[in-house]
């Protein structure tokens, strides 16, 4: 752009804005006229007549002061007007009561009160396998036996070897040519042959393998034939009359659980059934890795229809810890920590809190606020400490009323 344009188009800026202080500016006029500008010129930049530009140069400094007066009168006045006596529109919400640590939610896993393998206990060749899955069975009902015929024998020769030795030993207790050392070896003798008998009856029972409890049979894992030693599973056993579920609670809860206390459990395989039981141990320690801490519930069974392994959703319930509850939107915060602005009288004032649980729709703090108490949600940037508030949704008062303030 050519030089004599930039300065043509700086110069028009000036002039335009000389002329828009003249104009609006009271006192521009004056400062011109006293600077040796025309007052013609004046006038007619502020697009006043030429007598009234030179009568408002000839007021002087009597006239501006007097402005200046009234100026700062309407000022003071309107500052008054707009203090600490405006009422400011707020919208409000009573405070509630929220409680916490009221329930407690888990996943356990379940499993029989009494679930044991059965295994043999001596080695030897399936013989005979007396039950079938899924069969109850009480304690001691033979489930398998192993091959026995030389256990059998066994037991008949330590049968014969006790008769000989009894009838020895009844011999020398009843002739007197025998010392009475020769009658105490041949009592030895006879209770030796007792206990050799009982060893073997107690390896012939051995060879059946019997249900150490009440329960039901599981798959069972061996056939007729094969060979077993005391570490080979034979069956595995349940009594799930009641069924153990484990879970974990966090640590906050270590004081409320006691044995004995109401758990409900429910099982994604019985959807809508809700399981009654209660809490029969409460481990000793929290554990140091999740901070938790292991309950250990016991839920009746009376139809049969849950199964060990099978997962559970715990709750239960306790007393609960009350706090007041407010809306999340009353919460302020400044240099002192957090605060809400309570209502009382239409008047605001300042009530410290402490954030004890954030939820989506309110906000459980800790403070002097009790239920029913009014605290500000909206209109809260115009608020301050003792100020006066009007409540939005309340009646106005009256015209007269109004007229009177």
């Amino acid at each position: 752009m050519p030089l004599w344009k930039q300065l043509a188009i700086s110069l028009a800026v000036l002039f335009a804005g000389l002329c828009s202080w003249v104009y609006f500016s009271p006192g521009a006029g004056q400062t011109l006229v006293s600077m040796g500008v025309p007052a013609s010129a004046v006038a007619l930049v502020s697009g006043a007549p030429d007598g009234e530009g030179q009568a408002q140069g000839g007021q002087g400094q009597g006239g501006q002061q007097a402005q200046s007066g009234g100026q700062g009168q309407g000022q003071g006045g309107g500052n008054r007007r707009g203090g600490g006596n405006q009422t400011i529109l707020v919208a409000t919400q009573p405070v509630t009561m929220g409680v916490v640590n009221d329930r407690l939610s888990a996943i356990g896993d379940g499993e029989a009160i009494e679930a044991v393998t059965v295994m043999p206990q001596a080695s030897g060749t399936v013989a005979e396998i007396l039950v079938s899955s899924g069969q109850k069975v009480t304690k001691g009902d033979v489930i398998a036996r192993l091959d026995r015929e030389e256990q059998v024998i066994l037991r008949d020769q330590a049968a014969v070897a006790l008769r000989s030795a009894k009838e020895k030993a009844e011999s020398y207790r009843n002739l007197q040519s025998f010392s009475r050392l020769d009658v105490l070896d041949a009592q030895i003798a006879e209770e030796q042959a007792q206990l050799q008998l009982t060893t073997a009856e107690l390896n012939l029972k051995r060879r059946d393998i019997v249900a150490p409890i009440d329960g039901v049979i599981g798959i069972v894992g061996v056939s007729v034939g094969d060979n077993v030693t005391n570490s080979t599973a034979i069956v595995s056993l349940d009594n799930r009359s009641q069924l153990l579920v484990d879970f974990w609670a966090p640590e906050r809860f270590v004081a409320a659980v006691r044995p004995g206390m109401l758990v409900e459990a429910s099982s994604v395989s019985r959807p809508g059934q809700v399981f009654n039981g209660v809490v029969e141990a409460v481990d000793s320690r929290v554990d140091q890795a999740s901070r938790t801490i292991r309950i250990r519930a016991k839920i009746d069974n009376p139809e049969d229809v849950l199964r060990a392994g099978m997962s559970f959703a715990v709750s239960m319930r306790f007393p609960g810890d009350r706090y007041a509850a407010v809306n999340p939107l009353a919460v302020q915060w400044d240099g002192e920590g957090s605060f809400v602005w309570q209502i009382s009288d239409n008047k605001s004032v300042k009530t410290r809190v402490t954030i004890v649980q954030r939820n989506s729709d309110q906000i459980l703090v800790e403070a002097a606020l009790k239920e029913g108490d009014i605290v500000a949600v909206e209109g809260l940037q115009r608020v301050r400490e003792g100020g006066a508030v009007e409540i939005a949704g309340e009646p106005k008062v009256g015209s007269e009323e109004v007229a009177a303030r």
